[in-house]
Order: C-alpha cells, then structure tokens, then sequence
C-alpha cells in the first residue's frame, strides 16, 4: 500500500502534522513513531516529568560527548521515545519567545518566517484559557494555562523581580516578554497535555490516517534525488513503504540528521568514513546545534514550605489522594514556577536571559531527587547562545545513538552573559521579598564572588534545558539544509520539520516554536500539493 504522505516521528511536530494533513479525507497519511504507546502512567502526571527524564521506556536517554568547556562531563539529552515525543516527557512550561526571534529568521531570507506571519499559527495551535486575543488563541487543539497553584515563596520570587528593577507580567506569551510571573503550561484540567493527547487523539479515528508505533526507521528509501518511501523496522521486522507526495522527517534536533545521514543525505566525506553511499550532498546536515544551557543556584530555606517538605511522607500520600480527586495539588506542579526574562545590559532591545524559580532544591544540579531539608532553586541560562555544535551519526547501524558534540560556553558572549544571569540570581536571592526566606546560599556558596569563579561554576555544574536545535536549519547559504518551505534542498518529495530547523534560537522553552512550525509547515504542505495538482491538471 502507498501512502500520500509518511512522517517519520510522532513527537511535538509530527502528532501535529498527522493531524492537519489528515483532514483532507482524500489523503493518506502514515506516522511512525519508534517508541510505543502514552500509556505509562507518569507521562499524566505532571509532576511525573521526575520519573520520564531517564526511564528508558519513554526516553531516549542520549548524553554528549565528554567535553573540556563543561570540565569534561558527558550531560544528559533526554528525547521522548513515545507518542507525543518530548511533549509526552518534558516540563510543560509554554514559551513562545521573542517577536525579535522570528523577525531574525526572516532577515535572514526565509519569507514568511517573520513575526507578523507566524504569529496566526500560534494563535491556531492553541485556546488559552484566559481567552483569545491579538496575540493568544482561543480554539485550538492545544490547552493553555495558567499554573494551577500559588505560593508564597513563589510570590516573593516576583515581588523579588521587581525590587531589583523589573515588573510582573502575567503574559510573556503576549505583547511583551520581558518580566516576572508563574510560568504558563501545557495542561488540560491538571493533567498533561502532549500533542499525542492535543492533536493525534482527536484524529486517530480517521480511516485515511495510520499509526504504526514501536517502528523504528532505519533509511528514507530514494530514486535518484527524490524520496520514494520509507524502510523500518516494527519488533525487529524490516518492512518498507511509498510515499507517493512526500516523506515528511520529524525526528526531532537529534534524530533527524541522523535520518538523513544514514540515508545517504548529508557530508560526503563523513558518510563514506561510515561505508554509506552518497544520495545528496548536504554540508551543513548535523551542523549548528545549539541548546539552552543553564546553570543553578539554591538556598537552604528557613522554613518548611518548600517542596522538599510537601512530597514526602504522609504528605506525598495526601497530595496524590488530592490530584485524583481534584486535578490539583503539588502533582500539577512542572519544571519550573515562577518565570523571570531580563536584560543584562541596558543597551539591549530584548531581554537575554531567563530565569526558572522552584520553590525545592535538588541533590545535584542534574537529578530531580528532592533534598531532606527546605531549599530553593533558580536556574539561569541565555536565551539566543552563539555556541555552536554538531550531531552526526557514528556509524551506520540505525539504532546506535549519534554522536552529540554541543560546544556548550565555546563563544565569550555566551560565557559573559550567563555569569551576569547568576549575578542576577544573587541579586534575586539578597532582595527584602525573597531573602527573609534564606537561611543560606548553597551553591555555588558565598565564597564565590567572583566573574570567573562563576564561570567555572557554570562549567562543574550545568546542564542542558533540554532545547537541542539548528541541526538541519532552514536558509539559503550553504549550510543550510532546507528552503523556507523546509523542502530539503536538492532533494524532491521530502521535508524537515521540527526544532531542527530553526536558524537561530528562540528566546525560550522550544516546545511551542515546534507546534507553530509544524501548524506553519502543514498549510505549506496542502498548498504545494495544490500547486502540484493544478500544473498537473494544465
């Protein structure tokens, strides 16, 4: 059987595309996706991204190179490796970024990619629960809302933002980005919302849309420079199947030059170092990754209010009973709380930083065990890093990881401006609304004062926001790999679309750019077979 169209992912854009282009009752849509079905009962939960960050049956569980700018460690990149993809694992915290960003893509030549024209695609995805306007939507697939609980080391945390100089802002999703406030989320009535439960759900019934899980791509089959079909393999059976309009790749910032590469598509020199035949030369394939890197400061607090008190004991007990029964609770809390986007430098049109406030401190700054005693947390990263990396396959056998090489704190304006963030967050800490709550600051400590011991903080300790992206960008140069209709150049009858085409980066969480992209890409899809049909038809 050939299908019209064959999407390789079901993650953030792929449960999106599946369901857009099957509307069409007269198109024929296959979505593959490696890992299995949302069942596991954590992916519900929201507090439940603590169990999916590295349970194997839901994630990927990919790491970086060790490298010397990150003092030699190998940093975790957790990937959904379910329906949903990562909006099935992630921390739910909805951030579109800066009109600035978009308006850059479209100073860079890719038409259409500005603010003003992105903007209804947002606006299409999602219904806000607070209601539509110029900038949110009101009927879309995806729920939008407000943090369901408040706290009052969350509220000092605002009141905190504003003392050193900024404002509250209820919506950085709207006219303005820049300000303090509890973050928006991904969640309808206390419970997750992935794209798999936003978008694929409502559309899985229709009988021109098929859905194969635990089917593990392994080659985009091709016939000269055009891509004809798709090989994978279900519970280890090889199988094969046509595309006859396009195949779509949306495996996401890591897996899809991977995809590519291993179907012959990318730089010649690397793929004949791994015995693989060149179908296309592509240079920039794998190229210009980067990813939100962050660095955390906590405190130990003088009273038990924090989460490290509420989740344990009889009080974890209470809470669960609590989300059963009404949907709220600690259980809906996500990943970060309170919301902070600043400028470090008063020159600069739009802030450069982002801050993530918990009102709980963990063990290390890369798990999510809760410490014994009451502790806070404020996390700090740039929102556009110049630092650029690769991923590229390290062999020819489709189910070995790629090789990640981020790069991170490579360039010094991304080594300056995440140290003035965490001079920010000091600054945070020692206000009148938030320091009546500290009884110490934990790390990096006190003693550590200066812009280098900073930084090398920052080095021994961060970690990635799990944001990888850039690795198949979209332009007209000759690193890019797709047009601004995200066509892989030189190539017919095959797309890229996911994080991994973003030129630049967006000043935020990455999720919601993915599902703009995707809603964006759909329409141009349906239009280009329009076109196709017509000249076909003349």
């Amino acid at each position: 059987m050939a299908f019209d169209y064959i999407i390789i992912g079901a993650g953030s854009a792929g449960c999106v595309l599946a369901n857009r282009l099957s509307e069409d009752p007269t198109t024929s849509v296959l979505l593959l996706e490696a890992g299995d079905k949302d069942s596991n009962f954590w992916i519900h939960v929201p507090v439940g991204f603590t169990k999916t960050l590295n349970n194997p049956e839901v994630n990927w569980n990919f790491k970086t190179e060790p490298e010397d700018n990150v003092s030699g460690r190998s940093i975790p990149i957790p990937r959904g490796r379910v329906l949903g993809g990562s909006s099935s694992i992630n921390g739910m915290l909805y951030v579109r970024g800066q009109p600035l960003d978009f308006d850059t893509w479209g100073q860079l030549g890719n038409r259409g990619w500005s603010y003003s024209d992105i903007l209804p695609y947002f606006q299409k995805s999602e219904t806000f629960e607070r209601g539509g306007d110029d900038y949110r939507g009101g009927s879309g697939p995806l729920n939008v809302d407000d943090m369901y609980e408040r706290h009052e080391l969350i509220e000092a945390f605002i009141d905190a933002g504003v003392e050193i100089g900024s404002k509250r802002n209820p919506d950085y999703n709207g006219a303005d980005q820049e300000g303090f406030g509890y973050y928006q989320i991904t969640q309808r009535n206390g419970r997750r919302e992935s794209t798999a439960r936003a978008f694929l759900n409502p559309a899985k019934s229709r009988r021109n849309l098929t859905v194969i899980s635990r089917a593990h791509a392994t080659k985009i089959l091709t016939e000269g420079k055009r891509a004809v079909g798709v090989a994978f393999e279900v519970d280890g059976l090889p199988r094969e199947e046509r595309a006859n309009a396009e195949v779509i790749v949306s495996a996401g910032a890591v897996q899809s030059p991977q995809m590519l590469e291993l179907s012959g598509i990318g730089q010649p020199e690397l793929l004949r170092s791994h015995g693989i035949d060149v179908v296309h030369e592509l240079q920039g394939v794998g190229e210009n990754y980067r990813d939100h890197y962050a660095a955390r400061m906590n405190w130990r607090v003088n009273k038990p209010i924090t989460l490290n008190e509420e989740t344990r004991g009889l009080n974890l007990v209470k809470e669960a009973v609590k989300w059963a029964f009404t949907r709220r609770g600690v259980l809906t809390w996500t990943a970060g709380v309170g919301h902070g986007f600043m400028k470090t430098r008063e020159e600069l049109e739009s802030p450069d930083v982002q801050f993530f406030f918990v009102h709980g401190s963990f063990k290390t700054a890369t798990d999510r065990k809760l410490d014994k005693e009451p502790g806070m947390t404020l996390a700090c990263y740039q929102c556009r890093p110049e630092s650029q990396g690769s991923i590229h396959i390290g062999g020819d056998n489709p189910y070995d990881a790629p090789r990640i090489r981020p790069n991170f704190l490579a360039n010094k304006l991304d080594q300056d401006t995440l140290v003035a963030g965490l001079h920010l967050c000091r600054k945070i800490g020692e206000t009148k609304a938030l320091g009546q709550y500290i009884d110490h600051e934990m790390n990096p400590g006190a003693d550590v004062t200066t812009d280098e011991g900073m930084l090398q903080f920052a080095r021994d300790t961060g970690a990635t926001t799990y944001h990888p992206m850039g690795t198949c960008k979209m332009g007209s140069d000759p690193m890019a790999v797709v047009d601004d209709r995200l066509r892989v150049h030189g190539m017919e009858g095959l797309r890229v679309v996911d994080a991994s085409i973003f030129p630049t980066m967006p000043s935020g969480n990455i999720n919601a750019p993915v599902i703009m992209t995707a809603e964006k890409a759909a329409d141009m899809i349906k239009e280009d077979a329009k076109a196709r049909a017509t000249q076909a038809a003349a």
